[in-house]
């Protein structure tokens, strides 16, 4: 059994990241334990019917994956710009899974074609098994390090977590985001390079770069701001390089137009997990609700200055970046909750830090719990869950900062006092 983190997060503490009070170890992998058995039994009942093997379908179905293997295809044969044209790519994903599907957009930089155009030489199954795989195994392999715990208490409930079976149901990408997020912040102090090119990887979600020059800026970490840039422009680069510059026009052409398609509904309010799709999803028009997410993005902005330009300590300001890259973000879909996720991990890493409440550990397995059935509580009870499991995290570690942050000025003080009635 592992034991918690302490102080930055960088060395294992002397408790468990689950001791004490009703949230015991053995209470909580009794409970994740179960929570897991009934997911993988929904799921398997899910993927039984999706493929007909129940009832007998009218039209096939499928998922987002489609949308990445079939832009992928057409990188492979040599017209990647036709990926942001929707009847050209609609045509490949109809010609892998079947006529009638629903279309299913890409709207990624040529970036993230590179590493489409390299599953695209796989059978379509093959492919989705081998990505959601293997990017499952990264996100686990940082998660366990980023709690500091190798225990298979830890592992179950990181795989109980509702948002991974959304992830892999829709088979997204968000593993593979959370994984590099996570990793970026768990070396962000100790190699701060490597931590910065893994952060510049993640140009393939523009939307989640906000933060992250904010935070490196304010905590003067100028190697890994460097690093990240550098990164991603390589990216940029490589993809102009085996893409063509007209790839790039494409997509610019299909960013300019994404804003209407959201705003329509064409992607499920109840399925944002940001401030403008919960305000949409209580019925507010868009003009309001770009406004609210406006106020949001610039409040965890300032979150996340304060945390990483005083200092903090590394739980502390990773959580904070983590859950306000994810409050800020102008498109968030409820996969993407996985980076709440890593904010979470470091938050129950130093749940014994000075600054931290009893509150905070309640809350977070509230969240988690209610995310099992989010999607319900919102299309039928227009209760904008998502956007609050997302809103709740960034609370919990703004909290945890301001409490840090007070303490370390009480601290200072205090220490500031003794050393002039000394002189």
């Amino acid at each position: 059994m592992a034991p918690a983190a302490a102080g930055d997060g960088t060395q294992p503490g002397a408790r468990s990241w689950v001791d004490g009070g009703w949230l015991d170890r053995r209470r909580l992998a009794i409970g994740a334990a179960l929570l897991l058995a009934f997911e993988l039994g929904m799921f398997a009942f899910l993927v039984a019917g999706t493929h007909g093997w129940i009832v007998p379908l009218d039209q096939p179905t499928t998922t987002d994956f489609i949308s990445f293997y079939a832009a992928g295809a057409l990188a492979k044969a040599g017209t990647p710009a036709l990926a942001y044209d929707h009847a050209a790519h609609l045509a490949v994903e109809e010609l892998v899974v079947g006529a009638g599907i629903g279309y299913q957009y890409f709207n990624y930089p040529p970036v993230f074609m590179l590493l489409c155009a390299a599953l695209a030489p796989l059978p379509y199954l093959v492919a989705f098994v081998l990505f959601e795989g293997a990017t499952l195994l990264f996100y686990l392999f940082v998660a366990r390090r980023i709690l500091a715990d190798r225990s298979n208490t830890a592992l179950i409930v990181l795989l109980a977590f509702p948002i991974v079976f959304w992830n892999f149901g829709l088979g997204q990408n968000a593993f593979l985001t959370a994984a590099l997020f996570g990793a970026a912040t768990l070396l962000v102090d100790r190699r701060p390079v490597v931590a910065g090119l893994l952060f510049g990887a993640l140009c393939y979600k523009p939307q989640f770069g906000l933060m992250i020059p904010l935070a490196l800026a304010a905590g003067g970490q100028w190697r890994a701001f460097a690093a990240a840039a550098a990164s991603a422009v390589a990216l940029v680069l490589a993809s102009i390089a085996v893409f063509g510059v007209e790839t790039w026009g494409a997509f610019v052409a299909t960013v300019m137009g994404s804003p209407a398609m959201y705003q329509s509904g064409r992607i499920l309010f109840a399925g944002m997990a940001n401030v403008f799709g919960g305000a949409r999803v209580l019925g507010a028009e868009s003009t309001l609700a770009y406004a609210l997410q406006a106020v949001a993005t610039v409040s965890a902005g300032i979150l996340v200055v304060m945390a990483w330009r005083h200092r903090l300590s590394l739980p502390s300001r990773a959580a904070a970046l983590a859950a306000a890259t994810v409050v800020a973000a102008p498109l968030v879909l409820l996969y993407d909750l996985m980076l709440a996720a890593v904010a979470a991990a470091w938050l129950v890493r130093d749940r014994n830090s000075p600054a931290a409440s009893a509150w905070e550990m309640v809350l977070l397995v509230v969240i988690y719990l209610v995310l099992l059935d989010g999607r319900t509580l919102a299309e039928q009870w227009h209760v904008p869950v998502f956007p609050l499991a997302a809103i709740g995290v960034l609370a919990i570690a703004a909290g945890r900062a301001w409490r840090e942050l007070a303490l370390t000025r009480a601290t200072a003080d205090y220490c500031g006092s003794r050393i002039s009635s000394r002189s």
